[in-house]
């Protein structure tokens, strides 16, 4: 597979997705994060621990509460992510540039109708999350 071979090593689609999710919302606890990648928060502290242990992430006191902990990127894991996009950039740049300019052409048409879609399929479920549900006894 193409994005394939821009390796994600040393870590896990578990753990990617976690580091995805650390670097757009800086701080966040452990059961925000929990809840982002659809864990349990046992879980996404092991998923944690494995990645403070390569340097990845950081933990802090909460500023706001004593009982939690802050997750943070670390400037290895933001150097991590930064260096996974540029391989897969470079990738990706190798496999349009075997396409003939009509090809790409085409892939650009449907890739804006796939975002198209995407943002409208986004903008009925904030609507319908602003919506009171009916409710029954």
């Amino acid at each position: 597979m193409l994005l394939g071979r821009a390796s994600t090593a040393p870590v896990s689609t578990s753990q990617l997705r976690a580091l995805f999710l650390l670097e757009q919302h800086d701080g966040i606890n452990l059961r925000t994060l929990a809840d982002g990648l659809r864990s349990t928060p046992s879980s996404t502290s092991r998923l944690c621990d494995r990645l403070q242990a390569v340097g990845f992430v950081e933990r802090s006191p909460s500023a706001s509460s004593r009982r939690e902990l802050e997750l943070r990127l670390s400037g290895r894991g933001r150097a991590f992510l930064a260096d996974l996009r540029a391989r897969r950039q470079r990738e990706l740049a190798v496999v349009t540039a075997r396409m003939s300019p009509e090809t790409r052409t085409m892939l650009l048409k449907g890739l804006e109708a796939l975002h198209g879609a995407a943002a409208t399929l986004a903008d009925e479920v904030a609507d319908a999350a602003r919506v009171p549900q009916a409710r029954t006894a």
